[in-house]
Protein backbone atom coordinates (compact mmCIF):
# COMPACT_ATOMS: atom_id res chain seq x y z
CA UNK A 1 0.00 0.00 0.00
CA UNK A 2 1.20 3.33 -0.82
CA UNK A 3 -0.81 6.49 0.53
CA UNK A 4 -0.69 9.43 -0.90
CA UNK A 5 0.22 12.63 1.44
CA UNK A 6 -3.41 13.31 0.72
CA UNK A 7 -4.52 10.46 1.73
CA UNK A 8 -2.43 9.72 4.81
CA UNK A 9 -3.48 13.40 6.06
CA UNK A 10 -7.25 12.29 5.66
CA UNK A 11 -6.60 9.13 7.03
CA UNK A 12 -4.94 10.59 10.01
CA UNK A 13 -7.42 13.20 10.83
CA UNK A 14 -10.15 10.69 10.89
CA UNK A 15 -7.86 8.56 13.49
CA UNK A 16 -7.41 11.46 15.66
CA UNK A 17 -10.72 13.30 15.55
CA UNK A 18 -12.46 9.22 16.87
CA UNK A 19 -10.37 10.45 19.79
CA UNK A 20 -10.20 14.39 20.40
CA UNK A 21 -13.38 14.83 19.10
CA UNK A 22 -15.97 11.74 18.92
CA UNK A 23 -19.05 13.84 19.02
CA UNK A 24 -18.22 15.22 16.09
CA UNK A 25 -17.03 11.92 14.68
CA UNK A 26 -17.90 10.60 12.11
CA UNK A 27 -17.02 13.52 10.24
CA UNK A 28 -18.64 15.97 7.84
CA UNK A 29 -16.51 16.86 4.23
CA UNK A 30 -16.57 20.34 5.87
CA UNK A 31 -15.48 18.97 9.56
CA UNK A 32 -12.40 17.12 7.81
CA UNK A 33 -10.74 20.01 5.13
CA UNK A 34 -10.67 21.86 7.82
CA UNK A 35 -8.92 18.74 10.10
CA UNK A 36 -6.53 18.33 6.96
CA UNK A 37 -5.44 22.08 7.28
CA UNK A 38 -5.51 22.61 10.94
CA UNK A 39 -2.14 24.54 11.58
CA UNK A 40 -1.40 23.26 14.66
CA UNK A 41 -0.45 19.56 15.31
CA UNK A 42 0.23 19.25 11.80
CA UNK A 43 3.50 18.78 9.78
CA UNK A 44 3.43 20.02 6.94
CA UNK A 45 0.73 21.98 7.31
CA UNK A 46 -1.45 21.44 4.44
CA UNK A 47 -4.43 23.67 2.11
CA UNK A 48 -6.39 21.00 0.47
CA UNK A 49 -9.54 22.00 -0.98
CA UNK A 50 -12.68 20.38 -1.08
CA UNK A 51 -11.97 18.20 -4.35
CA UNK A 52 -8.49 17.45 -2.55
CA UNK A 53 -9.99 15.72 0.38
CA UNK A 54 -12.60 14.11 -1.78
CA UNK A 55 -10.67 12.52 -4.36
CA UNK A 56 -8.66 11.23 -1.47
CA UNK A 57 -11.94 9.92 0.16
CA UNK A 58 -12.34 8.06 -2.64
CA UNK A 59 -8.99 5.99 -3.09
CA UNK A 60 -9.68 5.35 0.39
CA UNK A 61 -12.69 3.98 -0.23
CA UNK A 62 -11.49 2.10 -2.70
CA UNK A 63 -8.33 0.57 -0.25
CA UNK A 64 -11.36 -0.20 2.22
CA UNK A 65 -10.09 2.12 4.72
CA UNK A 66 -12.44 4.22 5.26
CA UNK A 67 -16.59 4.36 4.67
CA UNK A 68 -18.83 6.50 4.26
CA UNK A 69 -22.99 7.62 5.32
CA UNK A 70 -25.28 8.85 6.78
CA UNK A 71 -25.50 8.36 10.59
CA UNK A 72 -27.71 9.01 13.59
CA UNK A 73 -28.34 12.63 14.35
CA UNK A 74 -26.93 13.84 11.09
CA UNK A 75 -28.44 14.57 7.47
CA UNK A 76 -24.96 14.93 5.24
CA UNK A 77 -22.80 12.70 4.35
CA UNK A 78 -20.12 11.33 6.87
CA UNK A 79 -16.62 9.76 7.10
CA UNK A 80 -15.27 7.20 9.31
CA UNK A 81 -12.05 4.81 8.74
CA UNK A 82 -11.82 1.29 9.05
CA UNK A 83 -8.31 0.75 10.13
CA UNK A 84 -9.18 -1.13 13.38
CA UNK A 85 -11.34 -3.47 11.53
CA UNK A 86 -9.80 -3.71 8.16
CA UNK A 87 -5.90 -3.89 9.52
CA UNK A 88 -6.66 -5.17 12.69
CA UNK A 89 -5.25 -2.26 14.96
CA UNK A 90 -5.48 -2.31 18.22
CA UNK A 91 -6.22 1.05 19.99
CA UNK A 92 -3.01 1.58 21.10
CA UNK A 93 -1.51 1.10 17.43
CA UNK A 94 -4.27 3.57 16.08
CA UNK A 95 -3.27 6.04 18.69
CA UNK A 96 0.55 5.87 17.73
CA UNK A 97 -0.52 5.30 13.84
CA UNK A 98 -2.23 9.09 14.01
CA UNK A 99 0.31 10.88 15.57
CA UNK A 100 3.03 9.29 12.83
CA UNK A 101 0.51 9.72 9.71
CA UNK A 102 -0.13 13.82 10.83
CA UNK A 103 3.27 14.53 12.10
CA UNK A 104 5.94 12.84 9.85
CA UNK A 105 8.77 10.45 12.06
CA UNK A 106 9.42 11.13 15.67
CA UNK A 107 11.24 9.32 18.55
CA UNK A 108 9.30 7.07 21.34
CA UNK A 109 9.59 10.10 23.58
CA UNK A 110 7.89 12.78 21.18
CA UNK A 111 4.84 10.04 20.48
CA UNK A 112 4.64 9.72 24.19
CA UNK A 113 4.32 13.39 24.80
CA UNK A 114 2.03 13.97 21.61
CA UNK A 115 -0.23 10.70 21.62
CA UNK A 116 -1.76 12.23 25.37
CA UNK A 117 -5.00 13.16 24.38
CA UNK A 118 -5.31 9.86 22.10
CA UNK A 119 -3.83 7.51 24.65
CA UNK A 120 -2.11 8.15 27.96
CA UNK A 121 0.86 5.90 27.91
CA UNK A 122 2.77 4.97 30.91
CA UNK A 123 6.05 5.43 29.91
CA UNK A 124 8.31 5.45 27.16
CA UNK A 125 8.74 1.37 26.69
CA UNK A 126 4.92 1.35 26.39
CA UNK A 127 5.36 3.49 23.66
CA UNK A 128 8.34 1.72 22.14
CA UNK A 129 6.08 -1.76 22.64
CA UNK A 130 3.00 -0.43 20.73
CA UNK A 131 5.88 1.19 18.42
CA UNK A 132 7.53 -2.76 17.76
CA UNK A 133 3.53 -4.35 17.44
CA UNK A 134 2.96 -1.74 14.19
CA UNK A 135 6.48 -2.84 12.74
CA UNK A 136 5.74 -6.53 13.51
CA UNK A 137 2.42 -7.13 11.71
CA UNK A 138 1.96 -9.16 8.69
CA UNK A 139 2.27 -5.99 6.93
CA UNK A 140 4.20 -3.23 8.73
CA UNK A 141 2.55 -0.31 9.74
CA UNK A 142 5.76 1.55 11.18
CA UNK A 143 9.06 0.89 10.90
CA UNK A 144 12.45 2.06 13.09
CA UNK A 145 14.95 4.58 11.20
CA UNK A 146 18.61 4.26 11.61
CA UNK A 147 19.68 6.21 14.75
CA UNK A 148 21.20 9.52 13.51
CA UNK A 149 24.76 10.73 14.75
CA UNK A 150 24.69 13.02 17.41
CA UNK A 151 20.79 11.96 18.53
CA UNK A 152 20.24 9.71 21.21
CA UNK A 153 17.22 8.11 19.92
CA UNK A 154 15.97 6.57 16.40
CA UNK A 155 13.06 8.01 15.13
CA UNK A 156 10.02 6.06 13.89
CA UNK A 157 7.80 6.39 11.06
CA UNK A 158 4.46 5.68 9.34
CA UNK A 159 4.79 2.80 6.60
CA UNK A 160 1.65 3.22 4.41
CA UNK A 161 3.47 4.96 2.34
CA UNK A 162 5.94 4.89 0.78
CA UNK A 163 6.58 8.42 0.53
CA UNK A 164 8.66 8.31 3.59
CA UNK A 165 10.94 4.98 2.45
CA UNK A 166 13.67 6.98 2.87
CA UNK A 167 13.25 10.26 5.15
CA UNK A 168 16.38 12.55 5.68
CA UNK A 169 17.83 13.48 8.64
CA UNK A 170 15.90 15.64 11.31
CA UNK A 171 17.69 18.98 11.36
CA UNK A 172 16.85 19.09 15.30
CA UNK A 173 15.32 22.90 15.82
CA UNK A 174 14.82 25.22 13.01
CA UNK A 175 18.78 25.80 11.32
CA UNK A 176 20.04 29.75 12.24
CA UNK A 177 21.02 30.35 8.34
CA UNK A 178 24.63 31.80 8.06
CA UNK A 179 25.10 35.33 8.23
CA UNK A 180 25.05 37.16 5.07
CA UNK A 181 27.63 38.62 4.14
CA UNK A 182 28.23 42.06 5.38
CA UNK A 183 26.37 44.85 3.64
CA UNK A 184 27.29 48.00 5.85
CA UNK A 185 30.32 49.06 4.14
CA UNK A 186 28.45 48.99 1.03
CA UNK A 187 26.06 51.05 2.82
CA UNK A 188 28.13 53.15 4.22
CA UNK A 189 29.71 54.21 0.63
CA UNK A 190 26.30 54.78 -1.01
CA UNK A 191 25.63 57.01 1.91
CA UNK A 192 28.87 58.91 1.58
CA UNK A 193 28.32 59.52 -1.67
CA UNK A 194 24.78 60.63 -1.58
CA UNK A 195 25.66 63.34 1.28
CA UNK A 196 28.26 64.72 -1.25
CA UNK A 197 26.06 64.92 -4.02
CA UNK A 198 23.80 66.58 -1.60
CA UNK A 199 26.35 68.93 -0.71
CA UNK A 200 27.73 70.03 -4.55
CA UNK A 201 24.21 70.54 -5.41
CA UNK A 202 23.42 73.01 -2.37
CA UNK A 203 26.69 74.44 -3.23
CA UNK A 204 25.57 75.24 -6.88
CA UNK A 205 22.47 76.25 -5.78
CA UNK A 206 24.74 79.22 -3.51
CA UNK A 207 26.95 80.39 -6.04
Amino acid sequence: MDLTPEEIRVVGCLLEKERTTPDAYPLSLNGLVNACNQTTSRDPVMHLRDDDVESALDRLRAHELVRRGVYPGSRVIKYRHCLDEVLAVDPIGLALLAVLLLRGPQTAGELKTRTERLHAFSDVAEVEDGLASLAGMESPLARRLEREAGRKDARWVQALSNAEATVPPATGPAAVPPPAPDSRPDLELRVAALERAVVELQERLDR
